[in-house]
């Protein structure tokens, strides 16, 4: 039996609080301003560009979570972040149809140039696969490798059609996806989004990003006519595989694997082992940020202290947003029968450290106050950053830990200065 829930989640206030304290420092940059940069007068006023991030972030989370009849757990939670657009999608598809109930099929599309081509292949790429006829109850490794790959040409093929129809031919998304069968987990990716499977604490397996610098795509660009500079495609496009594109797949006499861009994924097969413990699939805005071994001790981690698997996605785009991510952030984590499980000891840990942070905000903010500094925020935390501090969550450290930080600093600074009854005291409202 399948099951499923969605639902949103709202970043806290006090969270909000620190987005509007620093958003003038940040957009200053994004906008292409400066600290006390000259204005331009009327007559010298130029073209503005449309930036592609936002003075603000969008920080409401998008979450689902479900489950299988064999024993499978997962869940997903997608920000909008620093980005003007939402622009990934998933797929979440924890049993697939009738005689493959025991299959599962997880993918994340992390579009660019608009949001079209990847809500279009979120939406067909499992079915193009299926189609095939490749993919059946007897799991023949080298038949389900080539159905992946005929599923994906075949969906960049009919994506075309909708593309010309729609004027999507700029648009383009990458896909990581995986296939869960009773013996095998497959891998399918296309791009810079990432998948990883994760035994006893180890990366074990982590598929390979399709940047234009590396060398064999470099060699298919340049046989294409195209050229890498700066990283990137003609000095544009960042990634070298990808559904969608259309402008970059015009060079004649090749087939669609050997143009600039090519919608062939990379295919691979991992045999089903009990140690298997979760996998991963993330797009680009979180794997800017962490490492594969990063993000897989820190998840680690937090399966010992928290039963709910959105929570913990939820803490992996936080720590990413903490950490400087600037694009959509999106994760589906999927959890095996041998997935760490709930910790007592862990438990106590983890608010002992929670207790140890408050204490030392405390301590910070009382050390500024004597010395006659304004204890705000930011100083609290570049002191906590210069602090020793015992049994931080593995992967994660203190940006881990900031919203605990952040809820400490503004209890301490509500009792140091509370709110007097006419509303004229030196607390600040929270948004």
């Amino acid at each position: 039996m399948r099951t499923a829930r969605k639902g949103s989640m709202e970043m806290p206030a006090f969270v909000r609080q620190l987005v509007k304290v620093t958003e003038k420092r940040v957009s200053s940059f994004f906008k292409g301003g400066g600290y006390g940069g000259a204005e331009h007068t009327d007559g010298e006023r130029e073209e503005v560009i449309p930036s592609p991030y936002l003075d603000r972030p969008i920080l409401d989370k998008l979450t689902e979570e479900g489950c299988s009849c064999w024993g499978l757990t997962y869940a997903l939670c997608s920000m909008q972040g620093w980005r003007a657009n939402m622009e990934d999608y998933h797929n979440c598809v924890p049993q697939l149809g009738t005689g493959l109930a025991d299959w599962s099929f997880f993918a994340v599309f992390d579009g660019h140039a608009g949001n079209k081509v990847a809500q279009y292949v979120s939406q067909h790429l499992l079915d193009q696969v299926l189609a095939t006829g490749g993919i059946g109850p007897e799991d023949h490794p080298d038949r389900v490798r080539g159905s992946f790959t005929d599923g994906f040409l075949h969906t960049d093929k009919h994506l075309l059609t909708a593309a010309r129809r729609e004027g999507w031919e700029r648009g383009g998304t990458t896909v990581t996806s995986t296939l869960i069968s009773p013996r095998y987990i497959y891998f399918a990716n296309c791009g810079d989004s990432r998948a990883m499977l994760c035994q006893a604490g180890q990366v074990c397996f982590s598929t390979e990003d399709h940047k234009p610098y590396s060398p064999l795509e470099r060699e298919r660009i340049e046989s294409a006519g195209g050229s890498v500079s700066l990283q990137r495609i003609n000095g544009s496009l960042a990634v070298s595989r990808a559904l969608g594109d259309f402008s970059y797949k015009g060079t004649v006499n090749r087939p669609p694997t050997q143009q600039m861009v090519s919608p062939e994924p990379e295919v691979c097969v991992v045999e089903r082992s009990p140690g298997d413990e979760f996998l991963v699939l993330a797009c680009d805005g979180v794997w800017d940020t962490v490492s594969n071994e990063e993000l897989c001790a820190f998840i680690q981690s937090r399966l010992r202290v928290c039963t709910d698997l959105r929570d913990v996605c939820s803490q992996v785009i936080d720590l990413c947003l903490y950490k400087g991510s600037l694009d959509n952030i999106s994760i589906i984590l999927v959890c095996f029968p041998g997935a760490p499980q709930l910790s007592a000891e862990a438990i106590h840990q983890e608010a002992e450290l929670e207790d140890l942070l408050e204490s030392k905000v405390a301590e910070i903010y009382e050390e500024l106050s004597t010395q006659g500094k304004e204890p705000d925020l930011f100083s609290v935390l570049t002191v906590l950053a210069n602090t020793d501090v015992p049994g931080l969550p593995p992967g994660g450290g203190l940006q881990s830990k900031r919203n605990c930080i952040i809820s400490a600093y503004y209890e301490k600074k509500e009792a140091h200065n509370p709110t007097t009854p006419n509303g004229l005291g030196g607390s600040e409202k929270l948004v």
